[in-house]
């Protein structure tokens, strides 16, 4: 997890106390670096900012008035991964997490050694596929599927399992110009629905959330 040569960072965001110091504890059990536990986004900000962390533990509702797609894109413009700390039965919340990048979400009704797996996947450069969001995600209509045409979801396939553009698109017989062409289509498709995937990663997390691949948690190799 955070052995090797490697010691994997985290910081942690919540405007609970004891919260906070009970994550800290348990993080620093399992040999990660906390560089930073504060109430807020912008405390943080200034901490991590050109020296990036591994993982961001993000509560998904803070007490500032600030929102959930803020404080997620604030983070990652420093270069770390979000990981968001959540109350599960916050639908819209969650999906607005998903969508401004977070790599997934743990509900704190989970226990502490799933929290601390949970970091160990993010830091990993991992995206979770919980059966809590993932169901939460499911049962909420507002929740757009891109609507992608068989060719795009083989793209998409191959291409979030990792595979370069160029082995997609001899893998599929096809010119890598026009690969290219279905990767631009499926990036401005999921952009319609409110669901932005730039990043390679962030392709990969659309495909799992959309069941074009499977996740972690399903036996999958989710690697980016």
């Amino acid at each position: 997890m955070a052995d090797g040569a490697h010691q994997a960072t985290v910081a942690i965001v919540d405007d609970h106390e004891a919260v906070r110091l009970g994550l800290r504890a348990a993080c620093e059990t399992a040999g990660y670096v906390v560089v930073a536990d504060t109430a807020d986004v912008a405390t943080l900000i200034p901490i991590i900012d050109g020296r990036p962390c591994d993982v961001v533990v993000l509560d998904l509702s803070l007490g500032d008035g600030t929102s959930v797609t803020e404080n997620v894109r604030a983070v990652l413009r420093t270069g770390s991964a979000v990981l968001v700390h959540s109350i599960a039965d916050r639908v819209a919340a969650v999906r607005e997490s998903l969508a401004a990048g977070a790599a997934g979400v743990i509900p704190k009704a989970s226990p502490m050694s799933a929290v601390i797996a949970s970091i160990a996947t993010v830091a990993a450069g991992g995206v979770l596929n919980n059966v809590e969001w993932a169901s939460a995600i499911e049962a909420d209509r507002d929740f757009a599927k891109a609507q992608l045409g068989r060719r795009e979801r083989d793209v998409l396939h191959l291409y979030a399992s990792g595979l370069p553009l160029k082995a997609v698109a001899i893998q599929l017989g096809i010119a890598h110009s026009t690969a290219r062409e279905y990767l631009d289509r499926i990036r401005a498709k999921y952009v319609e629905v409110g669901r932005p995937a730039p990043t390679k990663v962030d392709l990969l997390r659309r495909a799992v959330e959309d069941g074009i691949l499977p996740g972690l948690d399903d036996g999958g190799d989710a690697r980016s």
